[in-house]
C-alpha cells in the first residue's frame, strides 16, 4: 500500500471512530449533544421534585410524620369510602368506628342513625381511641371561624348546597351531618324569611366542628395530618387568612401534626413562615385535556416552590415515574386513600405511609 493510500486510510478510521465517516452525518456529535441534552432534562426534573434538603431538615430539626395508620377524616360511620370494599371489611370498620365513638361518650349504643360522621367529633374521639392518627381539612366560614370539612359545600354531607365560605359557624351547629333519612325535616334546618337559623334540630346530631374544638378532643394522644384546603389554584386575601389562623392554632398545640396541600402556595407558606412543620404535597395523576394544572401538579413539578417534606399521592400512582423518582430524592410517601387490604397490599411497595377508611388495617410493619 502506498504512503498516501495508507494515510487517506488512517484519516477515514479516525473519523469512523467519531462518527464523521463517509455518510456519517456527525452521528458522534449528535450522540454527544443528546446525551447533554438528556443531562440537563434529568438534572431540571430532579430539581423541581427534589424535597426539602437534609441539611435544612436538620437545621429546622423537622420532625418526620409519627409511624401510625392515620383515619381517614376520623374514624367515621358515615361518609366517604363506605361503598367500596368487601362488605365484611366496611362492617368491621364501621363497628369499630361505632364502638370507639361510644367508648369516647358520643351516641347511644340504641341510636339508630351515624354517631360518628366524616370530619366530626366524634369521628376524630373515634380514632383516638381506636388509636390511629387523623387526617383532616381546614376552610374558613362567613365569619372567619376555621372550620373541619371536606367539600366546599354541605350537599352531600348534609343535603344543604350551601358553600361554607357563605355560612358562620353559628349556622354550620344548626346543620345536622349525614341526617337520619326517616327524618327528612332535619336534612335542612328552617329557616325564617330573612334566611337566618331557627331552633337547632332536636335528639343527638354531629355538625362541622371548629378546628381548635377538634385539636382539644385529640388533645395529643395521636398525630394529625393537616390539610388546608382551597378551591382552585387561585390565591387571596382569604387563602392567607386560612393559613395564617390555621398555622396559629396548630402553633399552640401540644400534639405531633404535620401539613399538607393540593395547593403549592400553601407549601410554600409554610416553607416561607413555618419552616420547622414537616410539610407535604398532595397531588394525583391528571388529565392534561381536563385540567392542565391539575395535571401539572400530578407531575409533581411545582415541588420545587415548597419542598416538601413528603409527597402525598393518590395510592394508584404509587408506582408512577414522578412518585418513585421524588421517594429516590428523599421524599417520604403517603398514600391516600387506601380503602381495603386488598388496596393496601398493592400501594404498601411505594408508600411510608397510610390514609385509610373502610377497613380496619393491623398495625404498620417497620
Amino acid at each position: 500500500m502506498s504512503r498516501r493510500a495508507k494515510t487517506v486510510a488512517i484519516r477515514s478510521a479516525k473519523l469512523a471512530k467519531h462518527g464523521r465517516g463517509l455518510g456519517g452525518f456527525g452521528l458522534g456529535t449528535m450522540f454527544r449533544n443528546a446525551m447533554i441534552t438528556g443531562g440537563m432534562a434529568a438534572g431540571i426534573g430532579a430539581w423541581a421534585l427534589a424535597p426539602r434538603s437534609r441539611i435544612e431538615t436538620r437545621r429546622y430539626r423537622v420532625p418526620s410524620i409519627p409511624y401510625v395508620h392515620y383515619a381517614h377524616r376520623g374514624l367515621h360511620d358515615a361518609g366517604s369510602g363506605l361503598s367500596v370494599g368487601t362488605v365484611s371489611e366496611r362492617c368491621a370498620y364501621v363497628d369499630l368506628a361505632r364502638r370507639s365513638a361510644l367508648k369516647a361518650g358520643y351516641g347511644s349504643a340504641d341510636f339508630d342513625g351515624p354517631i360518628a360522621p366524616e370530619n366530626s367529633l366524634a369521628s376524630f374521639a373515634a380514632a383516638r381511641e381506636a388509636g390511629y392518627g387523623i387526617e383532616l381539612d381546614l376552610q374558613l366560614t362567613r365569619d372567619g371561624q376555621v372550620v373541619v370539612v371536606h367539600d366546599s359545600d354541605l350537599k352531600r354531607v348534609a343535603g344543604d348546597p350551601r358553600k361554607i365560605k357563605d355560612l358562620t359557624y353559628d349556622e354550620l351547629t344548626r346543620i345536622p351531618l349525614f341526617p337520619d333519612p326517616a327524618k327528612p325535616g332535619d336534612a335542612v334546618a328552617a329557616t325564617r324569611a330573612d334566611g337566618k337559623w331557627d331552633e337547632k334540630p332536636a335528639g343527638y346530631y354531629q355538625h362541622v366542628p371548629l378546628f381548635s374544638d377538634v385539636l382539644a378532643v385529640v388533645g395529643g394522644r395521636v398525630p394529625i395530618i393537616v390539610e388546608y384546603k382551597f378551591d382552585g389554584y387561585g390565591w387571596d386575601d382569604s387563602c392567607e387568612e386560612l393559613m395564617r389562623k390555621g398555622s396559629e392554632l396548630l402553633a399552640a398545640y401540644d400534639g405531633p401534626y404535620v401539613i399538607e396541600s393540593f395547593h403549592p402556595s400553601a407549601v410554600r407558606w409554610y416553607r416561607q413562615h413555618c419552616p420547622e412543620v414537616n410539610r407535604g404535597q398532595l397531588a394525583e395523576e391528571g388529565n392534561p385535556a381536563k385540567n392542565w394544572k391539575d395535571w401539572l401538579c400530578g407531575l409533581l413539578v411545582f415541588n420545587w416552590l415548597g419542598r416538601p417534606d413528603f409527597v402525598a399521592y393518590d395510592w394508584h400512582g404509587g408506582d408512577s415515574a414522578q412518585v418513585r423518582f421524588a421517594r429516590k430524592l428523599g421524599a417520604t410517601t403517603v398514600s391516600w386513600t387506601v380503602r381495603s387490604s386488598v388496596e393496601f397490599q398493592r400501594s404498601a411497595p411505594y408508600f411510608d405511609h397510610m390514609i385509610f377508611e373502610a377497613f380496619v388495617p393491623g398495625a404498620p410493619a417497620k
